[in-house]
Protein backbone atom coordinates (compact mmCIF):
# COMPACT_ATOMS: atom_id res chain seq x y z
CA UNK A 1 0.00 0.00 0.00
CA UNK A 2 1.21 3.86 -0.18
CA UNK A 3 3.23 4.90 2.19
CA UNK A 4 0.28 7.08 3.45
CA UNK A 5 -2.46 4.99 3.76
CA UNK A 6 0.46 2.82 5.98
CA UNK A 7 0.80 5.76 8.02
CA UNK A 8 -2.87 6.34 8.49
CA UNK A 9 -3.46 3.15 9.81
CA UNK A 10 0.33 3.08 11.96
CA UNK A 11 1.42 6.19 13.12
CA UNK A 12 4.04 5.26 14.57
CA UNK A 13 5.19 3.43 11.60
CA UNK A 14 9.06 3.68 10.81
CA UNK A 15 10.10 4.23 7.07
CA UNK A 16 13.84 3.99 5.67
CA UNK A 17 15.27 4.37 2.17
CA UNK A 18 15.77 0.92 0.72
CA UNK A 19 19.56 0.05 0.27
CA UNK A 20 20.12 -1.63 -2.19
CA UNK A 21 24.16 -2.19 -1.91
CA UNK A 22 23.48 -3.21 1.45
CA UNK A 23 20.98 -6.18 0.78
CA UNK A 24 22.81 -7.64 -1.68
CA UNK A 25 26.29 -7.70 0.72
CA UNK A 26 23.99 -9.30 3.20
CA UNK A 27 21.94 -11.48 0.74
CA UNK A 28 25.90 -12.47 -0.37
CA UNK A 29 26.93 -13.50 3.53
CA UNK A 30 23.84 -15.70 3.81
CA UNK A 31 24.84 -17.32 0.59
CA UNK A 32 28.41 -17.81 2.03
CA UNK A 33 26.85 -19.56 5.29
CA UNK A 34 24.59 -21.85 3.19
CA UNK A 35 27.73 -23.50 1.50
CA UNK A 36 27.80 -26.01 4.39
CA UNK A 37 24.76 -27.36 2.46
CA UNK A 38 26.15 -27.81 -0.64
CA UNK A 39 28.65 -26.01 -2.78
CA UNK A 40 26.44 -25.18 -5.74
CA UNK A 41 24.74 -21.60 -3.92
CA UNK A 42 23.34 -19.08 -6.37
CA UNK A 43 22.27 -15.98 -5.67
CA UNK A 44 18.41 -15.46 -6.60
CA UNK A 45 18.12 -11.56 -5.83
CA UNK A 46 16.63 -9.66 -4.79
CA UNK A 47 15.66 -11.77 -1.82
CA UNK A 48 16.77 -15.41 -2.42
CA UNK A 49 18.86 -18.27 -2.58
CA UNK A 50 18.78 -21.13 -4.68
CA UNK A 51 20.54 -24.71 -3.48
CA UNK A 52 21.70 -27.44 -5.24
CA UNK A 53 21.34 -30.07 -2.95
CA UNK A 54 21.34 -32.81 -4.97
CA UNK A 55 22.83 -35.54 -2.89
CA UNK A 56 22.99 -33.91 0.02
CA UNK A 57 20.12 -34.17 2.61
CA UNK A 58 21.67 -37.17 3.52
CA UNK A 59 24.26 -35.58 5.92
CA UNK A 60 21.32 -34.63 7.65
CA UNK A 61 19.23 -37.26 7.83
CA UNK A 62 16.52 -36.28 5.24
CA UNK A 63 15.14 -33.36 3.38
CA UNK A 64 13.14 -32.53 6.08
CA UNK A 65 16.29 -32.51 8.35
CA UNK A 66 17.97 -30.01 6.15
CA UNK A 67 14.97 -27.45 5.76
CA UNK A 68 15.08 -27.49 9.88
CA UNK A 69 18.07 -26.63 9.77
CA UNK A 70 18.01 -23.80 7.88
CA UNK A 71 14.89 -22.64 9.30
CA UNK A 72 16.30 -22.76 12.74
CA UNK A 73 19.66 -20.95 12.03
CA UNK A 74 17.61 -18.37 9.59
CA UNK A 75 15.43 -17.99 12.74
CA UNK A 76 18.72 -17.30 14.83
CA UNK A 77 19.60 -14.30 12.32
CA UNK A 78 15.64 -12.76 12.64
CA UNK A 79 15.38 -13.97 9.31
CA UNK A 80 11.89 -14.90 7.79
CA UNK A 81 12.76 -18.10 5.33
CA UNK A 82 10.13 -19.50 2.94
CA UNK A 83 11.54 -23.45 1.45
CA UNK A 84 11.06 -25.30 -1.13
CA UNK A 85 12.57 -28.47 -2.54
CA UNK A 86 12.01 -29.41 -6.52
CA UNK A 87 13.53 -30.92 -9.63
CA UNK A 88 14.74 -28.08 -10.88
CA UNK A 89 15.57 -24.22 -10.02
CA UNK A 90 12.73 -23.06 -11.74
CA UNK A 91 9.87 -24.94 -10.02
CA UNK A 92 11.51 -24.38 -6.41
CA UNK A 93 11.65 -20.87 -6.67
CA UNK A 94 8.39 -20.57 -7.98
CA UNK A 95 7.16 -23.25 -4.92
CA UNK A 96 8.88 -20.86 -2.78
CA UNK A 97 7.51 -17.70 -3.55
CA UNK A 98 4.01 -18.90 -5.03
CA UNK A 99 2.38 -21.53 -3.19
CA UNK A 100 -0.37 -21.54 -0.89
CA UNK A 101 -1.63 -24.79 0.16
CA UNK A 102 0.40 -28.10 -0.09
CA UNK A 103 -0.35 -30.74 -2.23
CA UNK A 104 0.01 -34.32 -2.28
CA UNK A 105 3.28 -34.03 -4.56
CA UNK A 106 5.57 -32.05 -6.82
CA UNK A 107 3.74 -31.71 -9.93
CA UNK A 108 0.22 -31.49 -8.37
CA UNK A 109 1.59 -27.94 -6.90
CA UNK A 110 3.32 -26.87 -9.93
CA UNK A 111 0.08 -27.56 -11.61
CA UNK A 112 -1.82 -25.25 -8.94
CA UNK A 113 0.26 -22.29 -9.02
CA UNK A 114 -1.00 -19.11 -10.75
CA UNK A 115 0.78 -17.95 -13.56
CA UNK A 116 1.89 -15.20 -12.11
CA UNK A 117 5.05 -17.45 -11.01
CA UNK A 118 6.36 -17.47 -14.64
CA UNK A 119 7.14 -14.20 -13.73
CA UNK A 120 6.77 -12.66 -17.44
CA UNK A 121 5.82 -9.25 -17.97
CA UNK A 122 3.10 -7.45 -16.50
CA UNK A 123 1.27 -7.37 -19.67
CA UNK A 124 1.57 -10.72 -20.36
CA UNK A 125 0.70 -12.09 -16.98
CA UNK A 126 -2.76 -10.02 -17.42
CA UNK A 127 -3.48 -11.28 -20.84
CA UNK A 128 -3.06 -14.64 -19.55
CA UNK A 129 -5.34 -13.85 -16.77
CA UNK A 130 -8.01 -12.15 -18.89
CA UNK A 131 -8.06 -15.33 -21.36
CA UNK A 132 -9.21 -17.41 -18.04
CA UNK A 133 -6.14 -19.51 -17.77
CA UNK A 134 -4.64 -18.29 -13.88
CA UNK A 135 -2.78 -21.51 -13.15
CA UNK A 136 0.22 -23.27 -14.48
CA UNK A 137 -2.08 -26.22 -15.11
CA UNK A 138 -4.33 -24.84 -17.68
CA UNK A 139 -1.89 -22.98 -19.70
CA UNK A 140 0.01 -26.40 -19.69
CA UNK A 141 -2.76 -27.65 -21.52
CA UNK A 142 -2.47 -25.39 -24.10
CA UNK A 143 -0.37 -26.21 -27.29
CA UNK A 144 2.84 -24.46 -27.15
CA UNK A 145 2.37 -22.87 -30.55
CA UNK A 146 -0.59 -21.16 -29.99
CA UNK A 147 1.56 -20.22 -26.31
CA UNK A 148 3.42 -18.20 -28.23
CA UNK A 149 1.83 -16.83 -30.57
CA UNK A 150 -0.26 -15.18 -28.21
CA UNK A 151 1.79 -14.40 -25.37
CA UNK A 152 5.30 -14.43 -26.89
CA UNK A 153 7.91 -17.06 -26.80
CA UNK A 154 9.35 -16.15 -23.65
CA UNK A 155 6.11 -17.93 -21.68
CA UNK A 156 6.27 -20.84 -23.43
CA UNK A 157 10.50 -20.85 -22.35
CA UNK A 158 9.46 -20.15 -18.89
CA UNK A 159 6.11 -22.43 -18.57
CA UNK A 160 9.11 -25.46 -20.04
CA UNK A 161 11.28 -24.87 -17.49
CA UNK A 162 8.94 -24.74 -14.56
CA UNK A 163 7.86 -28.29 -15.96
CA UNK A 164 11.15 -29.38 -16.10
CA UNK A 165 11.16 -29.99 -19.80
CA UNK A 166 13.60 -27.52 -20.61
CA UNK A 167 17.28 -27.05 -18.66
CA UNK A 168 17.84 -23.41 -16.72
CA UNK A 169 21.29 -24.28 -14.82
CA UNK A 170 22.14 -22.19 -12.04
CA UNK A 171 25.22 -20.03 -11.86
CA UNK A 172 27.11 -20.78 -8.32
CA UNK A 173 28.33 -17.64 -6.71
CA UNK A 174 31.60 -19.86 -5.83
CA UNK A 175 33.09 -22.45 -8.25
CA UNK A 176 33.25 -25.56 -7.01
CA UNK A 177 36.99 -26.34 -5.88
CA UNK A 178 39.18 -29.16 -6.86
CA UNK A 179 39.87 -29.96 -3.47
CA UNK A 180 37.98 -29.14 0.14
CA UNK A 181 38.25 -30.99 3.24
CA UNK A 182 36.21 -30.27 6.46
CA UNK A 183 35.40 -31.14 9.82
CA UNK A 184 32.43 -30.71 11.96
CA UNK A 185 31.75 -31.01 15.78
CA UNK A 186 29.08 -32.22 17.64
CA UNK A 187 29.59 -29.02 19.52
CA UNK A 188 30.34 -25.79 18.66
CA UNK A 189 33.91 -24.86 18.99
CA UNK A 190 34.65 -21.75 21.52
CA UNK A 191 38.22 -21.26 21.35
CA UNK A 192 40.34 -20.22 18.16
CA UNK A 193 42.89 -21.56 18.89
CA UNK A 194 41.89 -24.76 19.12
CA UNK A 195 39.81 -23.87 15.49
CA UNK A 196 43.20 -22.90 14.18
CA UNK A 197 44.86 -26.06 15.13
CA UNK A 198 41.90 -28.03 13.16
CA UNK A 199 42.88 -25.93 10.46
CA UNK A 200 46.33 -27.04 10.68
CA UNK A 201 45.11 -30.51 10.33
CA UNK A 202 43.08 -30.17 7.36
CA UNK A 203 46.21 -28.21 5.69
CA UNK A 204 48.27 -31.64 6.00
CA UNK A 205 44.63 -33.44 4.55
CA UNK A 206 45.05 -30.94 1.42
CA UNK A 207 48.66 -31.31 0.87
CA UNK A 208 48.35 -34.96 1.21
CA UNK A 209 45.89 -34.82 -2.10
CA UNK A 210 47.46 -32.40 -3.62
CA UNK A 211 50.46 -34.89 -3.55
CA UNK A 212 48.40 -37.82 -4.41
CA UNK A 213 47.23 -35.53 -7.90
CA UNK A 214 51.34 -34.11 -8.43
CA UNK A 215 49.78 -30.54 -8.24
CA UNK A 216 50.26 -28.03 -5.79
CA UNK A 217 47.97 -25.28 -4.93
CA UNK A 218 47.98 -21.21 -5.71
CA UNK A 219 44.55 -20.48 -3.48
CA UNK A 220 43.92 -21.33 -0.35
CA UNK A 221 40.44 -20.54 1.52
CA UNK A 222 39.09 -21.21 4.64
CA UNK A 223 36.15 -21.16 6.12
CA UNK A 224 34.57 -20.87 9.30
CA UNK A 225 30.84 -21.52 9.77
CA UNK A 226 29.54 -20.30 12.94
CA UNK A 227 26.57 -21.84 14.68
CA UNK A 228 24.51 -18.96 14.71
CA UNK A 229 24.59 -19.42 10.23
CA UNK A 230 27.55 -17.28 9.75
CA UNK A 231 30.78 -17.93 8.51
CA UNK A 232 34.09 -16.30 7.83
CA UNK A 233 36.54 -16.20 5.35
CA UNK A 234 40.09 -16.22 5.14
CA UNK A 235 41.71 -16.61 1.75
CA UNK A 236 45.35 -16.67 1.30
CA UNK A 237 47.71 -16.67 -2.28
CA UNK A 238 51.17 -17.97 -3.38
CA UNK A 239 53.60 -17.01 -6.06
CA UNK A 240 54.34 -20.54 -6.67
CA UNK A 241 52.05 -23.56 -6.35
CA UNK A 242 52.70 -25.26 -2.95
CA UNK A 243 51.72 -28.46 -0.86
CA UNK A 244 53.47 -27.67 2.64
CA UNK A 245 51.00 -27.39 5.39
CA UNK A 246 53.39 -25.54 7.17
CA UNK A 247 53.90 -22.67 4.84
CA UNK A 248 49.89 -22.40 4.49
CA UNK A 249 49.25 -22.12 8.03
CA UNK A 250 52.41 -19.65 8.43
CA UNK A 251 50.57 -17.38 5.81
CA UNK A 252 46.90 -18.05 7.41
CA UNK A 253 48.06 -16.74 10.52
CA UNK A 254 50.06 -13.47 8.67
CA UNK A 255 46.73 -13.01 7.42
CA UNK A 256 44.67 -13.45 10.70
CA UNK A 257 47.42 -11.03 12.23
CA UNK A 258 46.88 -7.78 9.79
CA UNK A 259 42.89 -8.30 10.42
CA UNK A 260 40.72 -5.19 11.55
CA UNK A 261 38.35 -7.35 12.88
CA UNK A 262 39.62 -10.83 14.44
CA UNK A 263 37.75 -13.78 14.18
CA UNK A 264 35.08 -13.69 16.92
CA UNK A 265 33.85 -17.28 17.20
CA UNK A 266 30.48 -16.31 18.76
CA UNK A 267 28.60 -19.06 20.16
CA UNK A 268 31.07 -21.38 18.53
CA UNK A 269 32.68 -22.81 14.87
CA UNK A 270 30.35 -25.97 13.85
CA UNK A 271 32.31 -26.80 10.96
CA UNK A 272 35.97 -25.40 9.38
CA UNK A 273 36.45 -26.04 6.03
CA UNK A 274 39.70 -25.45 4.09
CA UNK A 275 39.27 -25.50 -0.10
CA UNK A 276 41.82 -25.32 -2.84
CA UNK A 277 40.24 -23.52 -5.72
CA UNK A 278 43.27 -22.78 -7.73
CA UNK A 279 45.81 -25.30 -8.45
CA UNK A 280 48.92 -25.99 -10.90
CA UNK A 281 51.03 -29.23 -11.81
CA UNK A 282 53.70 -29.34 -9.48
CA UNK A 283 56.64 -31.89 -10.14
CA UNK A 284 59.28 -33.24 -8.12
CA UNK A 285 62.35 -30.39 -8.09
CA UNK A 286 65.99 -31.02 -7.29
CA UNK A 287 68.21 -28.63 -5.51
CA UNK A 288 70.91 -27.19 -7.40
CA UNK A 289 74.42 -27.60 -6.43
CA UNK A 290 74.45 -23.76 -6.08
CA UNK A 291 71.81 -23.35 -4.07
CA UNK A 292 69.77 -21.45 -6.42
CA UNK A 293 66.66 -23.24 -5.91
CA UNK A 294 66.55 -22.47 -2.24
CA UNK A 295 67.31 -18.87 -3.13
CA UNK A 296 64.33 -19.07 -5.66
CA UNK A 297 61.52 -20.59 -2.79
CA UNK A 298 62.97 -17.88 0.01
CA UNK A 299 62.38 -15.53 -2.37
CA UNK A 300 59.06 -17.02 -3.38
CA UNK A 301 58.48 -17.21 0.54
CA UNK A 302 59.40 -13.57 1.19
CA UNK A 303 56.49 -12.71 -1.10
CA UNK A 304 54.02 -14.70 -0.15
CA UNK A 305 54.61 -13.00 3.51
CA UNK A 306 54.76 -9.62 2.43
CA UNK A 307 51.59 -9.86 0.03
CA UNK A 308 49.60 -11.94 2.54
CA UNK A 309 50.45 -8.79 5.44
CA UNK A 310 50.26 -5.66 3.44
CA UNK A 311 47.71 -6.93 0.36
CA UNK A 312 47.71 -8.65 -3.22
CA UNK A 313 48.15 -5.08 -4.72
CA UNK A 314 50.59 -3.55 -2.32
CA UNK A 315 53.63 -6.05 -3.81
CA UNK A 316 53.80 -5.97 -7.63
CA UNK A 317 56.33 -7.12 -10.02
CA UNK A 318 57.29 -5.72 -13.85
CA UNK A 319 56.74 -7.86 -16.34
CA UNK A 320 57.55 -7.27 -20.14
CA UNK A 321 55.10 -6.93 -23.15
CA UNK A 322 55.61 -7.22 -26.48
CA UNK A 323 55.26 -3.57 -27.66
CA UNK A 324 58.16 -0.83 -28.92
CA UNK A 325 56.22 1.89 -27.08
CA UNK A 326 58.35 2.81 -24.39
CA UNK A 327 55.24 3.50 -21.52
CA UNK A 328 53.76 0.27 -22.57
CA UNK A 329 56.68 -2.20 -22.36
CA UNK A 330 56.03 -3.21 -19.44
CA UNK A 331 53.19 -4.25 -16.40
CA UNK A 332 52.64 -3.85 -13.07
CA UNK A 333 50.97 -7.21 -11.69
CA UNK A 334 50.47 -8.52 -8.12
CA UNK A 335 53.81 -10.65 -7.48
CA UNK A 336 51.16 -13.34 -6.55
CA UNK A 337 49.57 -13.40 -9.72
CA UNK A 338 50.07 -16.16 -12.30
CA UNK A 339 50.84 -15.88 -15.82
CA UNK A 340 53.48 -15.82 -18.07
CA UNK A 341 54.66 -12.52 -19.57
CA UNK A 342 54.31 -12.31 -23.32
CA UNK A 343 57.58 -10.90 -24.31
CA UNK A 344 60.87 -10.90 -22.69
CA UNK A 345 63.48 -8.36 -21.12
CA UNK A 346 65.58 -6.82 -23.77
CA UNK A 347 69.65 -7.58 -22.78
CA UNK A 348 72.58 -5.05 -23.76
CA UNK A 349 75.33 -7.14 -25.95
CA UNK A 350 78.42 -6.44 -22.86
CA UNK A 351 80.10 -3.44 -23.00
CA UNK A 352 76.84 -1.56 -25.25
CA UNK A 353 75.21 1.48 -22.94
CA UNK A 354 71.51 0.52 -22.74
CA UNK A 355 69.18 1.49 -24.88
CA UNK A 356 66.07 2.89 -22.29
CA UNK A 357 67.15 4.30 -19.01
CA UNK A 358 66.28 3.20 -15.91
CA UNK A 359 63.72 5.39 -14.75
CA UNK A 360 60.68 7.23 -17.23
CA UNK A 361 58.75 9.95 -16.17
CA UNK A 362 54.80 9.38 -16.49
CA UNK A 363 53.65 11.55 -17.96
CA UNK A 364 56.95 12.72 -20.08
CA UNK A 365 57.90 15.90 -18.64
CA UNK A 366 57.44 18.87 -21.50
CA UNK A 367 61.57 20.71 -22.15
CA UNK A 368 62.33 23.88 -24.48
CA UNK A 369 64.55 22.78 -26.78
CA UNK A 370 66.81 24.81 -29.76
CA UNK A 371 67.78 22.60 -32.63
CA UNK A 372 70.32 23.48 -35.49
CA UNK A 373 68.19 22.08 -37.51
CA UNK A 374 64.39 22.05 -37.66
CA UNK A 375 63.91 18.15 -37.86
CA UNK A 376 67.48 17.87 -36.22
CA UNK A 377 68.99 16.78 -32.60
CA UNK A 378 68.55 18.93 -29.87
CA UNK A 379 72.07 21.80 -29.38
CA UNK A 380 70.47 22.65 -25.64
CA UNK A 381 67.06 22.33 -23.49
CA UNK A 382 66.19 23.98 -20.75
CA UNK A 383 63.97 21.78 -18.08
CA UNK A 384 62.94 23.07 -14.52
CA UNK A 385 64.37 26.30 -15.22
CA UNK A 386 67.71 24.80 -15.86
CA UNK A 387 69.58 25.06 -19.16
CA UNK A 388 71.42 22.27 -20.55
CA UNK A 389 74.30 22.44 -22.83
CA UNK A 390 74.45 19.26 -25.33
CA UNK A 391 78.07 17.75 -25.41
CA UNK A 392 77.18 14.79 -27.24
CA UNK A 393 74.02 13.16 -28.78
CA UNK A 394 72.47 9.56 -30.57
CA UNK A 395 69.69 8.98 -32.73
CA UNK A 396 67.31 9.64 -33.90
CA UNK A 397 65.23 6.56 -32.93
CA UNK A 398 61.95 6.84 -34.62
CA UNK A 399 58.83 5.24 -33.26
CA UNK A 400 55.37 5.17 -34.92
CA UNK A 401 52.25 4.17 -33.75
CA UNK A 402 50.86 0.51 -33.68
CA UNK A 403 49.31 0.64 -36.74
CA UNK A 404 48.77 -3.40 -37.22
CA UNK A 405 47.00 -3.11 -34.38
CA UNK A 406 43.58 -1.04 -35.56
CA UNK A 407 41.24 -3.59 -37.10
CA UNK A 408 41.38 -1.42 -40.18
CA UNK A 409 45.46 -1.19 -40.73
CA UNK A 410 45.15 2.25 -40.95
CA UNK A 411 47.58 4.51 -38.79
CA UNK A 412 46.23 6.49 -36.30
CA UNK A 413 46.59 9.84 -36.66
CA UNK A 414 45.94 11.01 -33.15
CA UNK A 415 49.25 8.76 -32.11
CA UNK A 416 52.21 11.00 -33.62
CA UNK A 417 55.93 9.65 -34.73
CA UNK A 418 58.27 9.70 -31.84
CA UNK A 419 62.33 10.97 -32.70
CA UNK A 420 64.06 9.95 -29.81
CA UNK A 421 67.68 10.55 -28.49
CA UNK A 422 69.90 10.14 -26.30
CA UNK A 423 71.98 12.89 -25.17
CA UNK A 424 74.44 13.89 -22.58
CA UNK A 425 75.30 17.36 -20.99
CA UNK A 426 78.51 19.60 -20.47
CA UNK A 427 77.98 17.66 -16.98
CA UNK A 428 78.18 14.71 -18.21
CA UNK A 429 73.98 13.78 -17.23
CA UNK A 430 72.70 11.81 -19.83
CA UNK A 431 69.03 12.45 -20.71
CA UNK A 432 66.58 10.54 -23.06
CA UNK A 433 64.40 13.23 -24.90
CA UNK A 434 62.22 12.94 -27.83
CA UNK A 435 60.50 14.91 -30.23
CA UNK A 436 57.24 14.10 -30.79
CA UNK A 437 55.77 14.67 -34.33
CA UNK A 438 57.30 15.09 -37.59
CA UNK A 439 56.62 18.18 -39.29
CA UNK A 440 54.65 17.11 -42.18
CA UNK A 441 52.30 15.44 -39.11
CA UNK A 442 52.18 18.83 -36.65
CA UNK A 443 53.49 22.24 -37.19
CA UNK A 444 54.70 22.91 -34.33
CA UNK A 445 56.17 19.29 -32.57
CA UNK A 446 56.51 19.61 -29.08
CA UNK A 447 59.63 18.19 -26.88
CA UNK A 448 59.62 16.23 -23.79
CA UNK A 449 62.16 14.43 -21.35
CA UNK A 450 60.66 10.41 -21.10
CA UNK A 451 63.49 9.64 -19.08
CA UNK A 452 67.03 9.65 -17.32
CA UNK A 453 69.98 7.08 -17.14
CA UNK A 454 72.08 6.30 -14.55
Amino acid sequence: MALADARARVPMLEAVEQDEAADRAWLERLADGCIRYTPLVALDPPHGLILDVTGCPHLFGSEQGMATDIERRMNTLKMMVRLAFAGTPKAAHALARYQVLPARDEAAAIQRLPVAALELEPEATQGLVRAGLKTIGELAKRPMAIIAARFGADAVTSLRQLLGEAAKPIKPRRPIAPILVERRFAEPVGRTEYALQVLGELATETGWQLEQRHEGGRRFEAFFFRSDGLVRQLGIETSQPTRDPALVIRLMNERIEGLNDPIDPGFGFDLIRLSVPVTERLAATQLRLEGGAAKEAEVAALIDRLSTRLGRNRVQRLVARDTHIPEQMQLALPAAEAGKPSAHWSIPKPGEPPMRPLHLFDPPQPIQVMALVPDGPPKHFRWRRKLHLIKRFEGPERIASEWWKRKDGTVDRAALTRDYYRVEDVRGRRFWVFRQGLFEEKHQPHWYLHGLFA
